[in-house]
């Protein structure tokens, strides 16, 4: 027996609350940006994506007209920073809505480095930064979707395993619902099966 929702029929915040519940676990942005005078800023953003293989380009959604997405919109730059399992408290620092014109990076106590491509820095911990231009935005109701075209990415050599990033180093962290966030955990290797070599459906749990 299922329980049905209709977001018409919902208050917005309810509906909300019901998705970010269900569609889990949700990758983090750390995303650093600058104001048009230089200023940085640093905010993990869970509606995150990759969009396109060639050319590259990553996705994250501002829910509102945050700074991340003024400074965007300002400048056409921006920075996806892994947010790291080591990093928990910091990311989550990073999401205080702080007055306009803070610098996250010194308020939470994030360290920052230069980037290679784009003026915004990137975070100096994090494992992966990938410096992107604007692509375009996409405004849908109170929300706009941001994309991104990675020019540059930075990744530690100490997460790297014969030059791919290895899961179990880089350790990221994800949003669940309500204030739960997600680590880790088991990891399963699945291979994708080649038509040519179909048996039949697998058994469940296998």
């Amino acid at each position: 027996m299922r329980v049905d929702f209709d977001p018409a029929e919902m208050p917005r915040t309810d509906f909300y609350r019901m998705l970010t519940a269900t569609v889990v676990p949700r990758p983090i942005a750390w995303v650093s940006t600058v104001t048009a005078d230089g200023t940085p800023n640093l905010a993990p953003h869970s509606f995150f994506t990759i969009a396109a293989v060639a050319p590259p380009v990553v996705q994250f959604t501002s829910v509102g007209r945050k700074d991340s997405l003024r400074n965007v919109e300002a400048t056409g730059e921006f920075v996806v920073n892994l947010a790291p399992e080591g990093l928990a408290a910091q990311v989550n620092d990073t999401g205080t809505n702080f007055p306009h014109g803070v610098n996250e990076f010194e308020a939470a106590g994030v360290a920052a480095e230069a980037s290679l491509r784009v003026a915004p820095p990137r975070v100096a911990e994090s494992p992966v930064a990938l410096e992107c231009v604007l692509h375009s935005t996409v405004r849908i109701g109170d929300s706009t979707v941001v994309f991104g075209r990675v020019v540059h990415a930075a990744i530690s050599e100490e997460v790297l395993v014969d030059g791919h990033a290895e899961i179990g180093r880089l350790r990221p962290l994800s949003r669940l619902g309500k204030d739960e966030w997600g680590t880790l955990g088991e990891i399963r290797e699945l291979s994708r099966i080649r038509h040519a070599d179909w048996r039949g459906p697998s058994a469940p749990g296998a």
